[in-house]
Parts: structure tokens; sequence; C-alpha cells
């Protein structure tokens, strides 16, 4: 009675119908993800960012550059093995010393915008916001290169670990920072400046999606919020679809946006 349940149950999960938008399509050959070896990737990545603070730990100026190139050759080679062609993993290794670059004026930012920050160490230890970043900064590298699948792989696996939502085809300048940063999402089409501040719990959303004459979304349009530089915005506030947040301005906590922010504006609860 059991095998004959199994088998009709395996005929009944193997059916197309069955499968339909649950199975991988497989023409192109091209291997699925690995999360564990993404995990690995994330690793070696951040070793490689910050020497000493991921990875080996006994990294010294005098060896640095031998720790580095080995974390390279690794990182190199799980790309490869995730699928991702030689020419684009070199795009990626290349870009690594821009990515750093970017990663320390982030670093300055949480330090300079958080008085209980003790020391840039502490920073790069302990802040979420600093992985969050780090796996977002490389995958809007393989975002652009158009990659598949990875770069979503990337910052979702940042979401598990700091509860940071960020998208990578979104588009962030330096010196960025997330306070606290648990309930943060930065929708795909959002742009942010330089020099800009969120808190815990703030969205970057859109609103509705238009549809077409068949009644589906309409993807690919820009339909989340432009934050110019220098905007600070307070936790849990809800900046939704195609709008400016001027420079300069401050956004208080728990607003509801769905307007233009004329630049130095404050939006408070009177």
């Amino acid at each position: 009675m059991e095998n004959e349940v199994i088998t009709q149950t395996v005929k009944a999960l193997s059916t197309p119908e069955s499968l339909k938008n649950l199975f991988p399509d497989k023409k192109d050959c091209q291997p699925l993800p690995s999360n564990e070896m993404m995990l690995e990737v994330i690793e070696v990545a951040r070793s490689i960012l910050f020497p000493g603070y991921f990875g080996h730990s006994k990294v010294t100026p005098e060896n640095v550059g031998y720790f580095i190139g080995v974390s390279l050759e690794r990182f190199s080679s799980l790309l490869k093995k995730q699928g991702i062609c030689e020419d684009k993993v070199c795009v990626l290794v290349s870009k690594m010393p821009e990515i750093r670059k970017l990663l320390a004026m982030d670093v300055e930012a949480a330090y300079n915008g958080d008085p209980a920050a003790t020391s840039y160490e502490e920073i790069i230890c302990c802040y979420p916001v600093i992985r969050a970043l780090a796996n977002y900064r490389m995958a809007h590298v393989l975002y652009e290169l158009d990659v598949p699948l990875i770069p979503r792989v990337m910052t979702e696996l940042a979401h598990n670990e700091t509860g940071i939502d960020i998208h990578p085809a979104a588009q962030i300048g330096h010196h960025f920072t997330i306070d606290h940063g648990t309930g943060v999402v930065i929708g795909a089409t959002a742009i942010i400046g330089n020099n800009v501040k969120l808190y815990q719990g703030v969205t970057l959303g859109a609103l509705s999606f238009p549809l077409d004459e068949n009644g589906n979304p309409i993807k690919g349009i820009p339909r989340h919020p432009i934050l110019e530089d220098d905007v600070i915005v307070y936790s849990n506030a809800t900046i939704l679809g195609r709008i400016t947040i001027g420079k300069g301005s401050v956004i208080g906590a728990n607003q509801w946006i769905t307007q233009d922010v004329a630049p130095q504006s404050k939006i408070v609860n009177k």
C-alpha cells in the first residue's frame, strides 16, 4: 500500500503541470548558485576587503599581500564554479580596490554618525551595515555585468544575516550608513546620493505597479525613490514611488512620503 502511494505521488509531482515555474530551466547547462558556496565566497571576499578582521587572524603589513593573493585566487575559483565566466570574474576582481575604497568611506560615515562608536575596529567587526554593504557593493558590480541570480543571492545572504534588504540594482553613493539596520528595505531602482544616513525600519519602496494590456505588472521602470546628497531618514519612515528627497533634507520617524520633498526640508510630526 505504501509503495503504491509513493509511486502515485512521484507521478503526480513529476508532471509538467506540477513543475511549471518550479523547476529550473537547464537548457543553458548553467548550475544554479549554491548557498553554501556563496557563503564561502562572501567569507573570502570579506577577508580580502578587510584583511585581519575576517579570515586569517595573523595578517601583518609584511604578509598581507600574500594572504590577499591566496584569497583572490580562491575567490575567483569559487565564482567560476558558480558559473560566472572568467571575463566577468576578472572585472569583479579588478574592482575590489574600488569597492574597498567605498567601504572605507562607509566605515567612516558609520563612525562619524554614531556617538556610541569607539573605533573603526568596532564598526567593521560589529556593525551590520558594513557586512550588508560589502555584499551589496560586490553584488552591484555583478548585476551590472548581467550575471543572473548570484547578485540576488549575495544580497539575500546579507539580508538573512543583518536584516538589511538592499536590491543589487540599487545605486548607492559614498559615505552611506544605516544606524542599527534591522528592517531596512532599499528597492531595485532606488538611487541614493553621497553622505546619506538611514535608521532602522526605513523603506525605500514602490507604489502599486502599472499594468500592461494583459493585466501583468510592467517591470523595469523606475519606481523607487531618489535620495539626494546629505539626506537623513529616521526610523520607520516609508518613502514610496519615483519621488525625490532633496539635498540636505531630514525625514522624521514614522513618516509616510509619496511626494517630492524640496531640498533642505524637515518633515516631522507637529
